[in-house]
């Protein structure tokens, strides 16, 4: 079957029980946060990041107005899933005046650029459903809020369960992400990109061996 979603051909394989194909870093979220396509929280351009090891902090606030004060330079503040976070891009040892700490991811294998840019994702995937198969030009950090992860990349595939659970993954190698577990996954992703580059390209120059699809079947039984 063929439908059109978000510009691109959206192919439903026997090998993937749902696929979501949109290009999650040009389409806007809108405030209705139901299963369906990634779509775009934030974008933001970074001329300079800290010297030597840097890294994504995540804080959560209960005002918009104090995120925003306690934010720096290299902050973004967004409203998803019932609250207001800051996401940060700087050293390890920083922390946001206010709000909830949750979680710190890094540090992140950037490679040198003139100048970078970010760009922050929302999804809420249904066990099963999967990103499009892509490739990013510089590295993709996760953060899922509730729910279950799957990443599978030629390496093989990494897992993250429950509230919390966080990967990375450097630029360049094809990747597909899915929920699996029994809950609808709802997370976060950050691309921290060369911002002369895209941050994200569509590829079928890789098929994946169906070990997240092997995983989430485990994982429901089946």
């Amino acid at each position: 079957m063929l439908k059109m979603l978000g510009g691109f051909v959206l192919t439903a394989a026997l090998a993937w029980p749902s696929l979501v194909l949109a290009q999650a870093t040009t389409r806007p979220c809108s405030a209705i946060e139901i299963a369906g396509p990634a779509c775009l929280l934030a974008h933001s351009q970074l001329p300079s990041l800290p010297a030597g090891k840097v890294y994504w902090h995540l804080d959560r606030f209960s005002s918009k107005s104090d995120a925003e004060r306690a934010a720096i330079s290299t902050s973004v503040v967004v409203e998803a899933f019932s609250s207001v976070w800051l996401f940060t891009i700087t050293k390890s040892g920083w922390h946001a005046r206010g709000g909830k700490h949750v979680s710190t991811v890094g540090p992140l294998p950037i490679a040198p650029a003139a100048t970078y840019a970010t760009e922050y994702i929302r999804s809420v995937f249904e066990p099963g459903t999967t990103a499009p198969l892509h490739v990013h030009s510089g590295p993709e950090a996760f953060f899922a809020v509730e729910g279950d992860t799957c990443l599978e990349t030629p390496q093989g595939i990494r897992i993250g369960r429950g509230t919390g659970n966080q990967m990375m993954i450097e630029a360049g190698p094809p990747m597909l992400l899915m929920a699996i577990g029994r809950i609808p996954r709802k997370g976060f992703a950050l691309i921290l990109h060369d911002a002369s580059q895209p941050p994200t390209t569509l590829t079928q120059a890789w098929k994946p061996r169906g070990l997240c699809a092997r995983q989430l079947s485990a994982d429901q039984g089946r």
